[in-house]
């Protein structure tokens, strides 16, 4: 078990450092307890973990860091613990010591824990640690099903990628999958997949990977991942490393499936019209969730052959549906791209549900589509997975027809809308958010994401779902206006305006006067610490005394500087924070257009993410200066700052 400790140059030559070499850089002497690969791990500890600058760790400080990592230990062990390090019993240890302890070390029962403490320390910040679920030692059940179906579906969607040859095929008989994203670079490709262009490339590492380049590549998934909605309260990037088959199934399934039903979505595929029903409007299709309208469709398709489909587990058991849907969206040649598929159907009439499951997969393969799903799942009635195998026939084959003589003027869900949507759902409110407004028209998730802001809600007076079709619409105003009379009362929101109403009627304006209120909380509620005091002027300060610490040249006047919207004064104090991090030879700094700005936004907001800053807000919003956005980034990049004093 390795463990990593910083130390700066001592005034005079340290033996470890190679006269005339680098400043800062050890070049170590082997020893014959050590590899190469080893001293490689330890030097990257001493350049990027810097505990005060000393040259050594003492009792006190490693005393502080146990306890602010809630991993305290009583004094006589951290003596104990400093004895055995310290050889010269000068109390201190310094890289010699540690250097030549390192082999005992590693068999340690205590080298683990310690080794987490450090890497939860400055330069590894792990993102919510080791959760919450896995350090109670709960037992946790987990799909074979899953992990098979997830490792060929990354397997066959990376398959091309370069940076993946070295683990790819993963094999889905073992647990090869948990070993595959232990490293970051598959999760960060998956998110990418899923929604692209969500993690900059350039800020992933992907040669020589150490502990700490690791960690800061499951720091950058497991933030990305939270940007674009997926709840990572409960997993840690420790989690990942140790490859918790719970934890990595779970965060696997939330990135494939944002992917997956990324296009269902009526803004976004106007086709989806032709599933309106007599006497529907497009308001209440788009009420609808993902998973709603996949069935919709489905039965859409069906209904012309007499069947109905009311779930994705039990309804399919038998593959009657899947044969006659793959018969239905089949190509049917009128498209010059896509040619004539007929589609076998004497499976059908196969006796056997495991050889007719067979029969049908072989069908969808030629169809592009033999994703997820086992003949085993297929009769087992895998819900997830057979779900997940619908979307797939959606996405490659959705075979609709935008309604004629239709004039709609359907609104893409902005920007705005998009950040606080994904900030929503990475908090795990219930139900998942799907469409900004509509779900939140009965106040239930309003009144979760107070709770996450420390705000206490009585739930007594709480009218919780189902509603009732003649009242419910009085019920859920009451929530709305309870809501409102929270933020006025017990958070101190400014809401002049705004009433109950206006959160039930949809109103966009207000609702999202109260949401960002709320989103700024929340990231304010990072600087805890600092109370009440926490605001935009404290948050400036500190950013331009960090810059000017650090020999920065970029400074800031307000969160609308205009030198914001090249990026600069973010990648400067992502260096001053983590020293050497940024790559700068990659950020163009002269005549830039509007591209070489969104370049340098979409390093920066990566980077923030890479050192432990939980951002949410976008590239664009550095590029356009869109200055609530732009607080948020600078607060979180302050509360991962302030980890380090």
């Amino acid at each position: 078990m390795i463990l990593f400790i910083k130390a700066k140059l001592h005034p005079q030559p340290h033996p470890l450092f190679k006269p005339g070499g680098r400043a800062h850089e050890p070049e170590f002497r082997m020893s014959t307890n050590v590899s190469a690969e080893e001293m490689e791990e330890i030097r990257e500890g001493f350049q990027k973990v810097d505990l005060d600058g000393n040259g050594y760790i003492c009792a006190s400080e490693l005393g502080n860091l146990f306890n602010e990592v809630g991993c305290s230990m009583p004094g006589y062990q951290i003596r104990e613990l400093i004895q055995k390090l310290d050889k010269n019993n000068d109390s201190h240890i310094d890289l010699e010591e540690f250097t030549t302890i390192f082999k005992e070390l590693k068999n340690d029962s205590k080298a683990k824990e310690f080794r987490k403490a450090l890497n939860k320390k400055e330069g590894i910040v792990a993102i919510g640690g080791t959760s919450e679920i896995s350090s109670a030692g709960t037992q946790h059940s987990i799909s074979e099903q899953e992990r098979y179906a997830f490792a060929n579906y990354i397997s066959s969607s990376l398959e091309k990628d370069p940076d993946c040859q070295n683990i790819l095929p993963i094999d889905p008989n073992t647990k090869a999958l948990f070993t595959a994203v232990a490293d970051g670079i598959v999760l960060c490709k998956l998110i990418n997949l899923s929604v692209p262009d969500t993690i900059d490339e350039r800020t992933i590492n992907k040669k020589k990977l150490t502990a700490f380049t690791t960690q800061e590549n499951l720091n950058l998934a497991l933030n990305s991942a939270s940007a674009i909605g997926c709840q990572v309260v409960n997993i840690g990037a420790q989690d990942l490393k140790e490859g918790k088959p719970h934890l990595v199934l779970g965060l696997l399934w939330q990135i494939i499936k944002i992917g997956l039903f990324a296009d269902i979505e009526l803004s976004r595929n106007e086709a989806l019209a032709a599933l309106l029903e007599e006497g529907e409007t497009l308001e209440d299709l788009m009420k609808l969730s993902p998973e709603e309208l996949l069935l919709r469709w489905a039965n859409f398709h069906l209904k012309k052959v007499g069947m109905t489909l009311t779930n994705f587990s039990g309804d399919v058991k038998d593959s009657k549906a899947y044969f006659h849907l793959l018969e239905q969206i089949a190509p049917d040649g009128s498209k010059e791209d896509a040619p004539r598929v007929e589609i076998d159907m004497t499976g059908l009439y196969e006796n056997d549900l495991s050889k007719r499951a067979e029969c049908m997969l072989k069908q969808a393969d030629r169809l592009g589509c033999r994703q997820f799903v086992t003949a085993t799942d297929v009769v087992g009635g895998n819900a997830k997975l057979n779900m997940a195998f619908v979307a797939t026939l959606f996405n490659k084959h959705p075979a609709l027809t935008k309604p004629e003589n239709q004039d709609w003027n359907l609104e893409s869900e902005t920007r705005e809308e998009r950040t606080f949507r994904n900030w929503m759902n990475s908090l795990g409110v219930n139900p998942f958010v799907h469409r900004i407004y509509g779900d939140l028209q009965d106040a239930m998730v309003i009144l979760q994401l107070y709770e996450r802001i420390k705000v206490p809600v009585n739930w007594e007076a709480v009218n919780r779902p189902p509603f009732k079709p003649v009242v419910g619409h009085l019920k859920k105003i009451e929530n709305c206006n309870y809501a409102v009379k929270l933020g006025k009362e017990e958070a101190g929101f400014s809401l002049v305006g705004i009433a109950g109403q206006d959160l039930y009627d949809g109103n966009a304006t207000l609702t999202l006067a109260l949401v960002w209120q709320l989103m700024r909380r929340y990231t304010l509620n990072i600087l805890e610490d600092l109370g009440d005091a926490a605001g935009d002027d404290l948050i400036i300060s500190w950013v331009n005394k960090t810059l000017s610490e650090s020999g920065k040249s970029s400074s800031i006047r307000s969160f609308k500087d205009k030198s914001i919207g090249t990026s600069m004064p973010v990648l400067d104090l992502i260096d001053a924070i983590q020293p050497k991090s940024v790559n700068f030879e990659l950020v163009k700094t002269e005549n830039l257009s509007d591209e070489d700005k969104l370049d340098n936004a979409k390093y920066a907001v990566s980077m923030a993410r890479k050192i432990g800053a939980k951002v949410y807000a976008l590239p664009e919003d550095l590029v356009e200066i869109n200055q609530k956005m732009v607080m948020t980034i600078f607060a979180c990049l302050m509360g991962r700052g302030m980890k380090r004093a």
